[in-house]
């Protein structure tokens, strides 16, 4: 028996002490998401160890400006003293508990904080732990009722709507209305049908259009779609404005507002899944501000905490609430829950969040960057291997291709948008591409000095990477 205490002891130790092998630990133990684990050790990706403003800064103490916001989720940089000093007051009262059976003061405080600032009719706050189950929530609520609504029963409304190259998660349900093949492929065996509409975008577009026939023909087949298939639609799932993970994909002006039209119009539920663009990235507190649109569900996560906790909310109307109200014997609950919902750390960084982006005019800081990002990048308008720049707000994605005019795509195993973040991590940015697509997406709350750096660095880092593939290809040919 003493044995084993001491070798516990011993292990306790190995793992806690400041001199350990983590390098070989992480490639050990540690299986990254989204990486291509096979080229993961050979790249010796910095080890983040702390982190001042907007910088995180390794372990061997080199100082990288976080030009993806930690993963689109950080909103006034890192250990901000308001955020850090609510999270560590709330240490000192609970860390966490239940609110099954329970409830929880600063979960109830940011219920209605963000009741206050969300569009008009979002009364009910469910709480989850991350952008996924938010969406995950908001569907099994819209399924569950229209089969409880007062006005009657509708057992067919089971089927979704989805926008083509949508992205709203990794769990099973989300996969089921997402649209990249890369991703969701492998499992469509899993999935649940859906139905699906073209995404209003039109860099490419079918044989037969041009570029002001095909955004037409977006906006008529979502009419088309919706006015057929009502009787069985759910909802309308879709990111309001901007499309993040399908590469940065701005929908153009009205196309939010005619969904909305026509969800009133056939009594179809609208989801919103802001839990990339909320939080001030497009320029307003929410995106569906943008064209005055109220939705029946709206998912955030990301930027709720300010970047700092898991954290996950789905707001709701009054009308999709009493959907659910009755007698504990009828069984109307909405039987979904989640260990962590209503953590009371995150809750309290959400608070604090919500405080600076009012104090510190965050969505003016927005607009005003959003400004000289463009003013920065408009070098690139004419680079021979950029497609096209896509921005809204503080959401920029950069296209590269071999060739702009046919926009012929460099091979894909130049990997080529992950060179052109090793060419900024290089230069002390951090970048992360979706494909062949750069993507910037600062801090909210990033000072221009820090804003103009990202884009400095990422038109360098383009330039010198799509210089060698060009020379690459040239060789080959």
């Amino acid at each position: 028996m003493g044995t084993e205490v001491v070798r516990r002891e011993s292990m306790k130790a190995d793992f806690l002490a400041a001199d350990v092998p983590l390098r070989d630990w992480d490639n050990s133990c540690v299986w990254h998401p989204f990486t291509p684990m096979s080229a993961w050790k050979d790249e010796s990706a910095p080890i983040i160890q702390r982190a001042q403003g907007f910088y995180l800064i390794d372990t061997d103490g080199r100082e990288y400006l976080d030009g993806i916001s930690s993963l689109w989720c950080n909103v006034h940089g890192h250990t901000v003293p308001e955020i850090d000093n609510a999270v560590r007051e709330q240490l000192q009262k609970v860390a966490h508990s239940t609110l099954l059976g329970l409830a929880s003061e600063p979960s109830i405080r940011l219920a209605k904080a963000l009741t206050d600032r969300a569009p008009t009719g979002l009364t009910r706050v469910f709480y989850s732990d991350s952008g996924a189950t938010t969406v995950e929530v908001a569907l099994k609520m819209a399924y569950q009722f229209h089969r409880q609504k007062p006005e009657g029963r509708s057992e067919e409304r089971d089927t979704f709507l989805c926008i083509g190259n949508a992205y709203h998660g990794d769990t099973l349900g989300t996969v089921s209305v997402g649209g990249i093949d890369l991703f969701h492929r492998c499992y469509k065996h899993l999935l649940f049908p859906t139905l699906t509409v073209p995404s209003p975008v039109a860099l490419r577009v079918p044989d037969g259009y041009t570029r002001e026939t095909w955004i037409q023909r977006c906006f008529d087949e979502v009419s088309e779609r919706i006015r057929t298939h009502h009787h069985r639609l759910a909802a309308v799932v879709m990111e309001p404005i901007v499309q993040g993970a399908a590469g940065i994909l701005v929908h153009p002006p009205g196309y939010l507002r005619h969904v909305r039209n026509l969800c009133t119009e056939f009594d179809v539920l609208l989801i919103a899944d802001e839990v990339a663009v909320g939080f001030g990235r497009t320029g307003t507190l929410f995106a569906c501000e943008r064209e005055d649109v109220s939705p029946d569900f709206l998912c955030l996560a990301k930027g709720i905490s300010g970047g700092y906790l898991p954290l996950g909310a789905t707001l709701a109307t009054e009308r999709i609430f009493e959907a659910f109200l009755g007698d504990p014997w009828q069984g109307r609950t909405f039987f979904h829950g989640h260990t962590y919902t209503g953590n009371a750390l995150g809750c309290a960084a959400g608070l604090a969040s919500l405080q600076l982006f009012e104090q510190r005019q965050v969505t003016d800081n927005v607009e005003q960057c959003s400004g000289r990002i463009a003013q920065k990048l408009s070098v690139l308008l004419k680079h021979p291997n950029v497609a096209e720049i896509r921005q809204c707000g503080m959401m920029v994605g950069i296209e590269l291709v071999q060739d702009r005019e046919t926009l012929t795509p460099f091979p894909v195993e130049f990997r080529l948008g992950h060179q052109v973040t090793l060419a900024a991590r290089r230069r002390g940015v951090i970048l992360r591409p979706l494909g062949d697509v750069i993507v910037l997406m600062p801090a909210p709350g990033m000072n221009y000095e820090n804003v103009e750096k990202i884009c400095d660095v990422a038109i360098e880092s383009i330039q010198e990477v799509t210089d060698d593939a060009v020379r690459r290809v040239t060789r080959s040919g």
